[in-house]
């Protein structure tokens, strides 16, 4: 079938909104009529080949839409349902079975090595093939996935704001909810109020932290920090990052969620704790030197790395989203929707810090 995309041909270019064919989808596979996507860092850092997705290719992972078709085999949706697109992930190793899909051995190989887990390509340009992102590919008006990168969502939200939920939007809250788990009463601190920091921020709020503490270099984000429920605000140029968290919670803090991957603010995350705190490595970071006797050992400290927020999808983005009717969760604050055809201003915006968390509308 006939489709519109957003592809990048080579290394740091603009995207172009080009006409593409797109397969039927096989066995175990669904086609999506795609309503919005989210626009993340990790398709930045992926069409700047930080991350080398081979190109050509049609980014975009973190889509909404409506079930058009379902291949044979296919058991949790069926057509017209509304969907929610997430990570690929195999389902049959060790970390998938015990509930870990975003630990999957075959993570990076599903998600950026540009083919559908079958090893097959399903978008092309005449003779050309499109490498896949993360088996969905969502900046485009069709997409075809594998049934396990789907949840089915309610149809009583706008689905148009939806899309942001299967990656960053569900790495700040899972990271918080899943993996840290803070006991009620206890202190964390968030470094950077991006998106996946302000989702850390309502989801701490949610699991009844006392102390929730934001840290950025934006007297802005910092406004909207407090807005969804940090109770103190640190902003980084001005002072003593670590001092600071130290008097607020009288010698350190329980958590903290690191999310910016500046390796600075990494040592930073680890010397704020107290005794036996934990912080959560989100931002993907470069070499980062550490004393391990002073930073660690002498102190009991423990560095955790999460990818994904350790969510399963199907059971963690319903749960959000109910969190989100209730009001806990208003996410929607983070938003500004923009048109396909404005893909590359949508990206210079959250580059340079103009919005929080675009959303293309298709």
């Amino acid at each position: 079938m006939q489709m519109k995309g957003a592809v990048i041909h080579e290394k740091g270019q603009e995207f172009k909104i080009e006409d593409l064919e797109l397969s039927e989808p096989k066995e175990n596979e669904v086609l999506v009529k795609v309503v919005a996507a989210g626009v993340c860092h990790t398709d930045a850092v992926a069409r700047d080949q930080m991350i080398p997705v081979p190109l050509p290719a049609v980014l975009g992972h973190e889509g909404a839409g409506i079930i058009e078709k379902v291949g044979s085999g296919v058991e949790t949706v069926e057509p017209g349902d509304h969907v929610v697109l997430s990570f690929s992930s195999c389902g049959q190793c060790e970390n998938c079975l015990t509930g870990h899909p975003a630990s999957c051995i075959y993570l990076n190989e599903f998600n950026f090595g540009g083919r559908m887990p079958d090893g097959t390509h399903r978008i092309h340009q005449g003779d050309q093939e499109m490498s896949t992102f993360f088996g969905q590919s969502s900046f485009s008006t069709y997409a075809v996935s594998n049934e396990r990168n789907v949840v089915k969502v309610d149809k009583d939200v706008d689905l148009h704001l939806l899309g942001p939920l299967g990656c960053g939007i569900q790495t700040g809250a899972g990271t918080v909810i899943n993996k840290l788990q803070p006991a009620f009463g206890s202190t964390l601190a968030i470094f950077g109020c991006g998106a996946v920091g302000l989702s850390a921020i309502m989801a701490a709020k949610i699991i009844g932290c006392a102390k929730i503490i934001a840290i950025d270099l934006h007297d802005s984000r910092l406004e909207l920090a407090k807005e969804l429920g940090a109770t103190h605000v640190i902003n980084g140029s001005e002072v003593d990052t670590v001092e600071e968290i130290r008097k607020i919670t009288n010698g350190g803090t329980n958590y903290a969620v690191e999310t910016t991957g500046v390796s600075s603010v990494v040592v930073q995350s680890i010397q704020s704790l107290r005794s036996l705190g934990t912080v959560a490595v989100v931002g993907a970071t470069g070499e980062v030197t550490l004393n391990v006797q002073e930073d660690l050992l002498n102190e009991g400290r423990s560095i955790i790395a999460v990818v994904e927020g350790d969510s399963i999808p199907q059971l963690f983005i319903p749960q959000l989203i109910e969190y989100y009717k209730k009001g806990l969760f208003p996410f929607d604050k983070l938003v500004k929707f923009y048109d396909l055809e404005e893909i590359n201003q949508a990206f210079a915006d959250s580059g340079n810090g103009i919005t929080i968390k675009p959303i293309l509308k298709m």
